[in-house]
Order: C-alpha cells, then structure tokens, then sequence
C-alpha cells in the first residue's frame, strides 16, 4: 500500500482528531508505532500543522467511523491518479543547504579513488550535475587548487551501501566490457563487506629483510672468517714492528 501526501502531517491530523489507535495509523502513514506515540505525546512532529487526508480526498470519513469502531480495520488510502508513479520520479538527489559547499570535495574523491564510475552514478550519489563532474575530471574547475578529497559517506551525502552498489554495478559492467583491471583496481572495486572479509596479502620481503636473513643463517665459523680477513690491524703490518723492537 503506498504512503498518504504529507505522512507525518496527516499522523498529526489523525491523532489529534480521531480516536483510531496509534497501531493503525503507523500502518497507514508509514510510520513506526511509537513515532505515532511520540506525536501524541508532543515529543515529534512539534509544530508540523495536521494535514486533513478527509478534505485532501486520501480517506474516507466512513473508513475512518470504522477504524475507530474495530482496532483491527485497517485504513486505505484512496486511488488517487496524480499521485500513480510519484515514487519513480528519478531527478539529482537533493542536497541540503549546509552540504552543497562540500559537494565538489565528494566529487574529487570519487573521481581520485573510484574512476571506474560513470557521471551519472556520481551524479545519483551526490546529487550534482555533470558538466560539474566533468569539469573536476578534467581539473578545469574553478577551485580545483583549494578542494580536498572527501569521502562523501563521511560527509552525509550518500550512505556507504549506496557507494558499495554503485561501486559493484561498474565492477560488473568492466567485468562484462573484458577491460583487464590490476591487484589495486579489483580492491578498489570491492564493497566494505568484502574488502573486511578479504584475507590479508602476503608481503614480499624488503631487500633489509632479505639481508638479515642471510646474516643470521649464515655459519659463525664464516663471520669469524670475515671479520679476520678484515682486521684493521693488518694493515700496519705488526710483526715487522716487533722484530725492530728485538732489534733495539
């Protein structure tokens, strides 16, 4: 069943004029049961104005005598044809006042660290245009010397499973395409799940390690060998000075 225009406001109007039970409003609105308390008891929804569903031809006053008669009638939500796909409309998500300023830092990360994706899922993600997303692609914006990338998850802008869906769709479109991706690109491309789940890499050992290995296999018999064949004191030829001194 889709969700009354204006769900929280018609909540309003319904607790604060009818006797229906907050159970049967949550289902109509769409809302939890204990938001629907939380109204009632002036906790949520603090100076939202009640919108009437009756005047706003979204319910019946008849189905309304019944839901308040049986707590188990359940309200319908009345056809109403300008409202039929409403919920597919498909648009830039909109991003509020506060964030817009941190919008070209979101963009510039995913650009820097996810380049597989395409403008119009960054677009999707951010909610931007893409002569906007083009422009840092290129690094053509105007600011591009004093923005900073930003993971637009830390920044409230989309949410991480959001980023990981898109992150997985071009993963499979490359995949589709048959473009050759590298070690860094493939991890790139995993979602937060699964670069957690992923076992860690083995290191190639540093050519430091490489050498302490050597030393401390090595023989002693080897390094006292070593450290012999160079003594300092070898070099300023100690027994021809002794047998000067058998001399004297």
């Amino acid at each position: 069943m889709g969700k009354p225009i204006m769900a929280k406001a018609t909540a309003v109007w319904l607790v604060d004029n009818t006797t229906i039970s907050f159970k049967q409003i949550a289902d109509f609105c769409g809302l939890h049961e204990l938001e629907v308390q939380g109204i009632a008891d002036g906790d949520v929804a603090v100076g939202v104005k009640g919108f009437d569903p009756v005047a706003n031809n979204q319910l019946t006053q008849e189905d309304i005598d019944a839901a308040e008669k049986s707590p188990t009638h359940k309200l319908t939500l009345k056809y109403n044809a300008a409202a039929v796909g409403e919920e597919k409309r498909r648009g830039p998500r909109y991003t509020p006042l506060s964030k817009r300023q941190d919008r070209p830092n979101s963009i510039l990360w995913l650009v820097k660290f996810h380049p597989e994706l395409t403008d119009a899922q960054i677009s999707k993600l951010v909610g931007t245009t893409k002569p906007t997303i083009q422009s840092i692609r290129e690094r053509t914006h105007w600011n591009i010397n004093q923005m900073e990338p930003i993971d637009p998850v830390a920044l409230g802008l989309c949410k991480q499973t959001e980023l990981d869906a898109a992150v997985q769709k071009a993963a499979k479109k490359r995949e589709s395409e048959g473009a050759a991706m590298t070690d860094d690109e493939r991890r790139k491309l995993l979602s937060t799940e699964q670069s957690l789940d992923a076992d860690v890499e083995p290191k190639m050992p540093t050519a430091i390690s490489g050498l302490e290995t050597f030393s401390l296999s090595g023989d002693d018999d080897d390094e006292k060998t070593k450290e012999k064949e160079y003594d300092a004191d070898s070099f300023f030829n100690l027994p021809d000075n002794e047998d000067d001194d058998e001399k004297d």
